[in-house]
């Protein structure tokens, strides 16, 4: 076929060539120009946003990876911080409590984690940015951690002592089976001027010999109260406490010696100013004798008590 642009002509039934203008010529190369530029927009389109490339792709997986990591950290930390408010709850609650000690002040405590917002759709810079703040959210639980070991610190130092103090305080009857007191604490007769006057202890008839315990942990005392008292036991307790055992027969144990709660210390007799056989016993807290039966709880039953305390109400003759 020849160059150039033909056209059919159905009057003459041939096809006859077509002089083309220069402006018709213009149009079609503006045309041919368009369309390539729309067919290469359409591709770079299609390149960019529709076709990952291998680079978009390896960022989307460490993307994926990363808010993996955050909520698998968001996880553990408000897992832990669940443990550490029922820790913290059973210390101020119950720990302290018991050994009666003051609650952590609040000011000293950490505050409460920040709820963990939903990490749906997150972009690699939020996810950057929430693994920030699981950071920080640890941060602050560390410092909850750090005050809650000091506080459990205390707490054992204060359950050592108050153990020990336990120990230290007369809680037992200074003679086995012994179920009533012949002359109690307070105003009673005198034995020998027949008037009211104080008796700082309580007087236990029992055989010559009968032994005697010590009621609390402690050492024994170099201390003598006066001969009146005869062949006596002072123990120191510590916390404020001392308790007297007088009239012995014989003493088992010497001054600077430490002895435990339940341990033989003499025996019943009659020595000093006794009209009979029998224990005076006295427990003194600080500078001042209080009524031993108070002290009767350890080793005792309620119908046990209530029968000793009732015989102690008695005001009768004390036996020294």
């Amino acid at each position: 076929m020849p160059n150039g642009f033909y056209k059919f002509n159905p009057k003459t039934l041939s096809y006859e060539k077509v002089k083309l203008g220069f402006k018709h010529i213009a149009k079609r190369m503006i045309w041919v120009v368009i369309s390539s530029i729309a067919f290469a927009l359409l591709f770079v389109w299609i390149a960019f946003y529709v076709i990952d490339s291998p680079k978009e792709k390896l960022l989307e997986k460490e993307n994926n990876e990363l808010k993996a990591q955050v909520e698998d950290l968001n996880t553990r930390i408000d897992l832990m911080s669940d443990v550490l408010l029922d820790i913290e709850d059973r210390d101020d609650n119950v720990y302290r409590t018991i050994l009666e000690a003051d609650p952590v002040p609040t000011s000293e405590r950490y505050p409460l984690l920040m709820e963990r917002p939903g990490s749906d759709s997150l972009s690699r810079s939020e996810a950057s940015e929430r693994l920030k703040e699981a950071n920080k959210k640890a941060d602050k639980l560390m410092v909850r951690l750090a005050a809650q070991t000091k506080s459990l610190e205390e707490l054992e130092k204060l359950a050592d002592k108050k153990s020990e103090m336990l120990s230290c305080i007369p809680a037992i009857r200074p003679l086995k089976n012994m179920y009533t007191v012949t002359s109690g604490f307070g105003r009673r007769y005198h034995p020998v001027l027949k008037t009211l006057r104080s008796h700082t202890g309580v007087d236990i008839a029992a055989p010559k010999g009968t032994p005697i315990y010590a009621t609390a942990d402690g050492v024994v005392s170099s201390e003598n109260p006066g001969g009146g008292y005869g062949i006596c036991v002072v123990i120191s307790h510590g916390y404020s406490y001392k308790t007297l055992y007088a009239h012995m027969s014989k003493k088992a144990v010497r001054a600077g010696q430490r002895v435990k709660r339940g341990q033989l210390i003499g025996y019943v007799g009659t020595s000093g100013m006794a009209t009979g056989s029998h224990l005076h016993y006295e427990v003194i807290k600080g500078d001042q004798r209080v009524n031993p039966v108070y002290y009767f709880y350890s080793d005792i039953t309620p119908e046990e008590y209530n029968a000793i305390l009732e015989s102690s109400k008695k005001v009768n003759q004390s036996l020294s």
